[in-house]
């Protein structure tokens, strides 16, 4: 199915060697679906000069090498550009995500399910009862924000953010969710952790998830914790991929 129409694309540069083409204003998942289809056939566009793109909610970040083709020449060949909505993008995947929720791996969860006026163990079900699409990868890399979070989650980020924030927690900004990748500073309330590696630089490709992708959380016990990690550095842990339905 083609992605329907949107409004007219918008170009700005970004210094001498990118440019953002803008979609629209408000996000919503016919949005993302045209960026996607819309990066589908740049893709096999192949221009000439066009070095990479990142997606993100309304917008693409390009890089170009200028010298092969000029901003002007290259909006052109963007504003043009077909999405063919008849060839089949790649089958959509879905990760299965184990998380220990609460305690030391979820230090802010007792806050969230205060503002949520929730008990701890509603916050965990109810955050690891949906289907989650993944919208853009950024931030660091490899980290994941996923739409589809239950607005009675949604909480504000922190006053002040952690200097450091371990890699693999889970943890809600505002409407969206997540999962730090890395150990980077952070202000999203963490209520969970997970031993699941979504970046590895020795990985090809080096993020797990890829926008479109899917991810359903699902609550573990510090058993189940400790084997999974015991798994991981065993090197006998492969990700759980299902096929939506």
């Amino acid at each position: 199915m083609k992605p329907a129409a949107g409004p007219a694309l918008s170009f700005r540069p970004l210094g001498d060697r990118c440019l953002r083409v803008g979609f629209g204003d408000t996000f919503d998942d016919g949005l993302a679906e045209r960026i996607r289809s819309w990066c589908r056939s740049l893709a096999r566009a192949r221009l000439a000069g066009v070095v990479e793109w990142v997606p993100s909610y309304t917008a693409v970040t390009l890089a170009y090498e200028p010298r092969v083709i000029c901003y002007a020449a290259l909006c052109d060949a963007l504003s043009t550009l077909r999405i063919d909505g008849d060839e089949d993008p790649a089958p959509r995947r879905r990760l299965v995500i184990p998380v220990l929720y609460g305690g030391e791996a979820g230090s802010d969860l007792p806050e969230v399910a205060a503002h949520a006026c929730m008990t701890a163990d509603e916050v965990v079900q109810r955050h690891s009862a949906p289907a989650y699409r993944v919208v853009m990868i950024g931030f660091a890399p490899g980290f994941p924000y996923l739409s589809g979070l239950d607005p009675a989650l949604a909480v504000p980020r922190l006053d002040r953010p952690r200097v450091r924030v371990p890699a693999g927690s889970v943890g809600i900004g505002g409407e969206q969710t997540g999962v730090y990748t890395l150990a980077t500073p952070g202000g999203w309330r963490i209520i969970g952790r997970t031993p699941v590696p979504l970046f590895d630089p020795g990985r090809e490709p080096p993020s797990l998830l890829a926008p479109g992708d899917e991810v359903r959380f699902l609550p573990m016990d510090r058993g189940a914790c400790a084997a999974l990690e015991e798994s991981l550095q065993a090197g006998g842990w492969s990700p759980a991929w299902e096929v939506p339905v």
